[in-house]
C-alpha cells in the first residue's frame, strides 16, 4: 500500500510546450537573432558537455543572450507580452497535469525565464509556486548607448559565425576543426573579456539559469519540501539542461524519461517517448504514482493494445489513448545499450517534426 505521495517533476519547454521561449524572444527583437541564438546555444552546449568549463552549465545561454536584448531595448514587458502571444502546448498537457496534480505533487523545473513560466502557468491553471525557473527582470539593468552600438556590432558578428559542429567523442578543443576552433576562440574573448567588462556584463554575474546543476538542486530541493526520497521522484526531460537532473534521480532509484528528447537527453534517460500528445505521459505517470517504479518499467516493456487493456491504467487514460491513435500507439521503449543511438537518432528527429526544425536542433 502506498503511504508516501510521489512527485511528478517536468522539464517545460519540450514536455509541456513547444516554444523555445528564449529563442523566439531572440528572433523576433534581435536582427538575425535566430542564427545569433543557435551559434551561441552551440557554444553553450560545447562549453558545458565537451569541455566542461569550470563554473559553466548547461542552459547560460539565456544569460549570454541578454546584452544582444538590452541593446535592442527590450523590457520585461515586451518578454511577457511576446510570450503570452506565442505560447504553444503540447496537446492534452493542461489535462495531463491535471490528472497527475490529483495523484502526485506536481512541479515544473525549467530554464526558461519567469515571465514566460508564469504565462504558462496562467494557461494551464497550474501553481506557479510549484515551479522553478530563471529570475530575471531585464528592466533593472543600465546600458550606455555606446555599449548598445558595440553589442548590436558584435551581435551582427556572431550571427555570421558558422554553426559549430561537434565531433562525436569529442573531449578537447584541438578534436574540433581548425574553424570551429576559431569560432570558440573568438566567442570566448566576446563574452568572457569585452561583454563582461560593460556595465550591461553585470547581468552575467547576476542571473542565474536553472539549468544543468541547478535542474538537479531543485529536483532536492522538492524532495526535501515534500520530505520524500529520490526513488519517489519521477522526471520529464527533454534536452542538455535536463542532463544532470535526469543522472541524480536515476542514481537514486527514480524514474527518468525523455519526451520527444534529443541526443543528451536520450543517452541519460531510462524510457524514450516519442509523441505529439502528454496522454503517454499522464500514462506512465498515474502508474508510478500509484504502483512505483517497476510497475510503470513493466507497463513500458510490455506496452501495446493489448496489454494496456489489461495493465493497472486508469481506464478514463486509456480511453483517451485509444480514441486518439485508433491504429498505430506512439513509440515508448526502454532504453538499452543496444538501441540508444538509433532511439537518439529516432528521438531527434521526431522532436524537430512536433516543434520546428530550427527548435528541434537546439542542445
Amino acid at each position: 500500500m502506498q503511504t508516501v505521495k510521489r512527485a511528478f517533476i517536468s522539464d517545460c519547454e519540450g514536455p509541456i510546450s513547444k516554444n523555445d521561449n528564449a529563442f523566439e524572444i531572440t528572433e523576433h527583437f534581435v536582427p538575425n537573432g535566430d542564427k545569433l541564438f543557435t551559434v551561441i546555444s552551440k557554444y553553450d552546449d560545447v562549453l558545458a558537455d565537451v569541455l566542461k568549463r569550470p563554473g559553466y552549465k548547461a542552459g547560460n545561454t539565456l544569460k549570454l543572450i541578454l546584452p544582444f536584448l538590452k541593446a535592442y531595448d527590450v523590457t520585461d514587458h515586451e518578454m511577457r507580452e511576446f510570450s503570452a502571444q506565442s505560447l504553444v502546448l503540447i496537446a492534452n498537457v493542461k489535462d495531463t497535469l491535471q490528472h497527475v496534480r490529483t495523484i502526485a505533487h506536481a512541479f515544473i523545473v525549467s530554464t526558461s525565464y519567469e515571465h514566460y513560466i508564469k504565462v504558462l502557468c496562467q494557461a494551464l491553471g497550474f501553481p506557479f509556486e510549484n515551479t522553478y525557473c530563471t529570475r530575471l527582470s531585464i528592466d533593472k539593468y543600465g546600458i550606455t548607448e555606446k555599449e548598445k552600438t558595440r553589442v548590436k556590432e558584435i551581435a551582427r558578428e556572431i550571427a555570421q559565425m558558422p554553426i559549430i559542429e561537434i565531433p562525436p567523442k569529442a573531449k578537447s578543443l584541438n578534436d574540433f576543426s581548425e574553424k570551429d576552433q576559431k569560432t570558440i576562440r573568438r566567442l570566448d574573448e566576446i563574452f568572457w573579456k569585452e561583454i563582461v567588462s560593460m556595465k550591461s556584463g553585470k547581468i552575467f554575474s547576476d542571473v542565474n539559469p536553472v539549468g544543468g546543476e541547478e535542474k538537479a538542486e531543485a529536483v532536492k530541493n522538492v524532495a526535501k519540501r515534500l520530505g520524500i526520497k529520490l526513488a519517489d521522484v519521477m522526471y520529464v526531460g527533454d534536452s542538455i539542461t535536463d542532463v544532470e537532473a535526469f543522472r541524480l534521480v536515476r542514481e537514486n532509484g527514480g524514474l527518468v524519461i525523455s519526451f520527444n528528447g534529443n541526443q543528451y537527453a536520450v543517452k541519460n534517460a531510462e524510457i524514450v517517448v516519442l509523441s505529439e500528445n502528454s496522454v503517454v505521459t499522464a500514462i506512465i505517470a498515474d502508474v508510478f504514482s500509484r504502483l512505483g517504479k517497476q510497475q510503470a518499467i513493466s507497463l513500458v516493456e510490455n506496452w501495446g493494445r493489448e496489454a494496456l487493456k489489461k495493465s493497472p491504467v486508469s481506464q478514463t487514460l486509456l480511453n483517451r489513448l485509444f480514441e486518439l491513435y485508433l491504429k498505430q500507439l506512439p513509440k515508448v521503449k526502454i532504453i538499452t545499450s543496444r538501441n540508444m543511438e538509433f532511439l537518439a537518432k529516432e528521438s531527434s528527429e521526431f522532436r524537430k517534426k512536433v516543434r520546428g526544425e530550427a527548435i528541434g536542433r537546439l542542445g
